[in-house]
């Protein structure tokens, strides 16, 4: 399903609720560029096989909730891009979220201008190689708890959290940094924040 309803432009909803998804694997830019979408039904996707939804909702500007409650992502890989410039959404409830097997996220949150909240505490980074610009151009967070990410094979982490203008609280304080071979511009426009120990991203 990769690619399906990519830059269907005027399309301003969809519902899906009955399709059988429970042999696809791919969901990566499904419905990406689908700016004029509101609505989106997916509450009977089965996602179970699925291990790339790499772009799946990226450029969704007119989104303004999405409900991924449900969603099995127990087999996912690549998350990169997934909620890219979804600049529409307010709250992304990913609770559920298993990321036991994702090898990277980069830009997965990019831009996503009005989320002013958002849970990621849970996520298992064990296995991610690449988070750069994950949180970049978040403007409205506040604040993000990432004292249990696992940072261990992470490599780039360039932009990270650049122009997080908002952010006055972030736990970056378990962060293993030695992989990393990529990390500039990642705290870039973070004029808000507060009580960060920046010296081991110096080094």
């Amino acid at each position: 399903m990769g690619f399906m309803f990519q830059e269907c432009t005027s399309l301003t909803s969809l519902d899906l609720s009955h399709f059988d998804t429970s042999k696809v694997r791919w969901m990566c830019n499904m419905f990406c560029l689908c700016e004029s979408l509101t609505t989106l039904n997916l509450s009977h996707f089965d996602t179970s096989q699925m291990d790339d939804m790499s772009s799946a909702f990226c450029g969704c500007s007119a989104l303004t909730s999405l409900d991924l409650s449900h969603f099995d992502t127990s087999k996912v890989e690549h998350m990169s891009w997934m909620f890219e410039d979804c600049t529409s959404l307010t709250t992304l409830d990913l609770s559920h979220f298993d990321t036991s097997m994702v090898e990277d996220m980069n830009e997965m949150f990019k831009n996503c201008t009005s989320l002013t909240t958002l849970d990621v505490s849970h996520f298992n980074t064990s296995k991610v190689e690449g988070m750069e610009k994950m949180f970049s151009g978040c403007s409205a967070l506040t604040s993000l708890d990432l004292s249990h990410f696992d940072t261990s094979m992470v490599r780039n982490m360039c932009d990270m959290f650049s122009g997080c203008s908002s952010l006055t609280t972030l736990d970056v304080s378990n962060f293993c940094v030695y992989k990393i071979t990529y990390k500039s511009g990642m705290f870039e426009g973070c004029d808000a924040l507060q009580g960060v120990d920046f010296s081991k991203f110096a080094e």
